[in-house]
Formats: C-alpha cells, sequence, structure tokens
C-alpha cells in the first residue's frame, strides 16, 4: 500500500502492520508485546530528499542507531579517488575493497563516518564525490560488499537506516519502510544550503544538474536500482517543515506499537 499524505494527520490505516505481526510475534503472539520490540526502519528515495535528516531524527526520538548508508557509499568512492582507482577495473574494484574499513561515532551528537580509521565526514560531503559516487554505488562489487556489512549492522534490530535500495534489498522484511520524494528545485535549494553550512561553494545550477544525473543513474542501475517497495509509504515533503516530516514518520511508527 502506498499514500501520499503532506497533510494528513492520522496514518494508523496506512502502516503495513501484517508482516510486522506474524515476523515478530508469530501466529499467535500479542498485540500488548509490539512496543517493547525494536523495529528495523527503512528509508529510501532521491538524493537530498531529506532521507538522512529524517533518519537521524527518528534514531534519536526513537533512541535507535542511525545507518548511514549513503555515507558508506561516498566514503568508497573518496578511497576510490583518493587512491586512484579506477572504477571501471573489476580487479582493481575488488582489491581496493578489501583496503576499506567503515565505521561510524558520534561525535559532538553528530554522526561521522570513518574510513580506514580517518574522520571523513566533511570530506565525502564535497562536490567531487558527489560527482562519482553515483556510477561508484552502481558498481556490482561495492553493492555487495556494502549490502553485506549493512545486514549485519541490522541482526541487532532497534535501527534506522536510509538509501535507494533499504527498503527492496538491505532491509526487505523491515516493519516500517518509508519512500521520501520532494520537488527538484527544493531539493536543489536544500543541498545548496547544506553545504553552504559546511563552508562548500557550489554552483546552484550545478547542483541541479548532479541531482538530475544522479536520479537517472540510481533508478536505472542493473543492480539494486532505486525504487518505491510496494509496502512503503510514501511522504512528499516538499512544502514540509523537518519537525512536520518528522511528526508523520512518528506517528507511522506510534501507529505499529499501538
Amino acid at each position: 500500500m502506498t499514500q501520499t499524505f503532506p497533510h494528513s494527520r492520522n496514518f494508523s490505516h496506512l502502516c503495513p502492520t501484517r508482516n510486522f505481526t506474524r515476523r515478530s510475534l508469530g501466529e499467535g503472539g500479542q498485540n500488548s508485546n509490539l512496543s517493547k520490540l525494536k523495529l528495523i526502519i527503512a528509508i529510501d528515495g532521491h538524493s537530498s530528499c531529506g532521507k538522512s535528516t529524517l533518519a537521524k531524527g527518528l534514531a534519536k526520538a526513537l533512541h535507535y542507531a542511525y545507518l548511514d548508508t549513503g555515507a558508506m557509499y561516498r566514503a568508497v568512492t573518496l578511497y576510490f579517488l583518493e587512491n586512484g582507482v579506477d572504477y571501471n577495473d573489476p580487479v582493481a574494484v575488488d582489491e581496493a575493497l578489501e583496503q576499506i574499513d567503515i565505521h561510524f561515532e558520534r561525535i559532538d551528537g553528530q554522526n561521522h563516518t570513518f574510513l580506514n580509521g580517518r574522520d571523513v565526514e566533511r570530506a565525502i560531503r564535497e562536490m567531487q564525490v558527489s560527482e562519482h559516487v553515483s556510477p561508484v554505488s552502481a558498481i556490482s562489487a561495492v553493492r555487495r560488499a556494502m549490502v553485506a556489512q549493512q545486514k549485519a549492522l541490522g541482526n541487532r534490530r532497534g535501527i534506522v537506516a536510509d538509501g535507494r535500495d533499504i527498503g527492496t534489498v538491505v532491509f526487505p522484511d523491515a516493519d516500517l519502510k518509508i519512500f521520501l520524494t520532494a520537488d527538484v528545485d527544493v531539493r536543489t535549494s536544500r543541498r545548496h544550503l547544506e553545504l553552504a553550512a559546511k563552508g562548500i561553494d557550489a554552483d546552484w545550477d550545478e547542483i541541479r544538474q548532479n541531482l538530475e544525473t544522479r536520479d537517472r543513474i540510481d533508478s536505472s542501475r542493473a543492480d539494486s536500482p532505486l525504487r518505491r517497495a510496494d509496502d512503503a509509504v510514501v511522504i512528499d515533503n516538499t512544502l514540509l517543515s523537518e519537525e512536520q516530516q518528522l511528526e508523520q514518520a512518528l506517528q507511522l511508527v506510534h501507529a505499529l506499537e499501538n
């Protein structure tokens, strides 16, 4: 089931509770136990739709772990660029992946990405990485390596993950799947402001072109293309504030718990 609800305030009828009940409780489970179980929440959508903002907000509100899968692909891309890895060469890619270790740390309340022990949170947000991350992410060997790590992290449950194939490939049995969408001009403005806040100067038109290119690559790649899961709830956040978006998502979670 899929709904778009930029203005709705009642979401209990939109939540995919059937699979959650069977999978987590068994056929004879009691609904009263739902609130005691930790969920896996999958958030997918196009670039700069606010996926990470929503995922971080949900993780904080629910005291869950946040898995930034997009940062993982950016870290791989950064490694390739810094080490001159030809990502069109399968052998070179396989050899490089064996040298890559990615983990996350909380620093001053923020999620930071570490590549082989180095904090690369700022470096992976640069436009140079943005220009190459989609073709790198489309490489089957890269996706297999990252998905394996992501699935392992999800075994503990109590996790919010965002990306482009979270609800379809990484966690196809996620308890709640959300697909975010927004107007491309709004997405461009958000990305421009995000980069400016980090002291990164980028041209607005260049950002828009980059987003459109990434949308096309992400949606048409052969391995794990971006698509909406059949049981995902769609949130169009074009006209929503961060607080309104989070409120809608939290109501979906609470509907599952109740």
